[in-house]
Order: C-alpha cells, then structure tokens, then sequence
C-alpha cells in the first residue's frame, strides 16, 4: 500500500508499529517529518508537507497510541 501526506491515521498506525512506546507529543516536527519519510511505503514528495499535515498526522498517532 503507498501512503502519502494526506493519509494521516495510516501513517499514524505505521508510526506506532515502527516507534512503539514513544509519545508522539514528544516528538519533534523534524523528527516527526524523518520518520514519516522513511515508512516504508511512503511514496510522496518529502517537501509537499507542512505544519498542518504534520500536526495531523502527530494527532492520528497520539490517539492510536492512547487506544494501546
């Protein structure tokens, strides 16, 4: 499945399964923008994100963190 900036819950999911145990409130954007680019299947343009979409996808992956 290639994922892109505008598929947040499912970035949010890999992040978890890839970084568990971290609180993704802890993380840094630049941080947060690394890891993102480096999913494995994430095929989108590294440079078309922005605050927004970052924060999004931190928020995807804070609630699934809390659901664990």
């Amino acid at each position: 499945m290639k994922i892109t900036w505008k598929d947040s819950e499912e970035i949010g999911i890999a992040l978890l399964e890839t970084h568990p145990g971290i609180d993704p409130l802890a993380v840094r954007f630049t941080d947060l923008h690394r890891w993102v680019t480096e999913l494995a299947d994430f095929t989108d343009d590294p440079q078309k994100s922005n605050e927004g979409i970052l924060e999004a996808i931190q928020m995807a992956w804070y609630e699934e963190f809390q659901d664990q």
